[in-house]
């Protein structure tokens, strides 16, 4: 009787045992299923914070137009193409930025085509607002000199630089920069000779500008004091 029941008790500890097993088994492969079937992570198009036409005489509407619905659009739409097809598996901006110089050419240009734009749209209002002031107008101040020098700075690096690129205002740790990029390329990236926490950016390719200004980008640039949202850059600012 005693063996009788030794056997049972042993017997309906391996069948739970099993159970379990299966259970366990079972679970890790929802628990993969699942995450094989995540969606990874994508690049989000911004909201205009204006109207194509917000921003004329600096900026026109169907430059603005043109830019954001095809442009932007484009390369929102290959990064996460690019995304999908090469298994990416960064899962934030700032991570594609930090291995930026480990990603393929379409990977890459159009990640930083997506974030620079996003980035350009949110620093535009139209024109009439004001100027630099508090906490921002004292770091200018501090590393140019003043706002006027600062601005010949931003112009020069913005008129120089050959081709297409960007201008930028960049956060050093404390110390305020001017620096330019290549392409879609930005201060973000693992690689960029000047890195720092984008403040301000203006696009110097010349789909930003051709239809209104054609090769006089100067002008352009000139325009494009008109429409800065000091309030964003000012925000950017910690």
């Amino acid at each position: 009787m005693e063996n009788k029941s030794r056997r049972k008790f042993i017997q309906t500890s391996l069948t739970a045992t099993a159970a379990i097993a299966v259970g366990l088994q079972a679970k890790g492969a929802f628990a993969a299923d699942a995450l094989a079937g995540a969606e990874p992570f994508k690049f989000t198009q911004v909201a205009l914070p204006f109207k194509y036409a917000d921003l004329e005489p600096s900026i026109d509407a169907l430059t603005n137009e043109i830019h954001y619905t095809k442009h932007h659009t484009a390369y929102i739409k290959n990064v996460n193409d690019a995304i999908v097809a090469e298994k990416i598996p960064y899962t934030t901006e700032k991570e594609f930025f930090a291995n930026a110089s480990k990603l393929s050419a379409k990977a890459r240009n159009n990640a930083g085509g997506a974030w620079n734009h996003n980035f350009f749209w949110l620093s535009l209002r139209a024109p009439g607002g004001a100027g630099p002031n508090g906490k921002l107008a004292d770091a200018i101040t501090a590393s140019f000199g003043s706002l006027d020098k600062f601005k010949t700075e931003f112009n020069d690096a913005a008129t120089k630089r050959f081709g297409s690129g960007w201008a930028w205002l960049v956060n050093d740790g404390g110390k305020l920069k001017v620096t330019s990029t290549a392409n879609q390329d930005n201060p973000l990236f693992d690689n960029a000779e000047v890195k720092g926490t984008p403040l301000l950016a203006l696009d110097v390719w010349e789909h930003a500008y051709y239809l209104k200004y054609q090769n006089r980008r100067p002008e352009y640039i000139a325009g494009f004091w008109n429409v800065v949202n000091w309030d964003a850059v000012a925000k950017r600012l910690v």
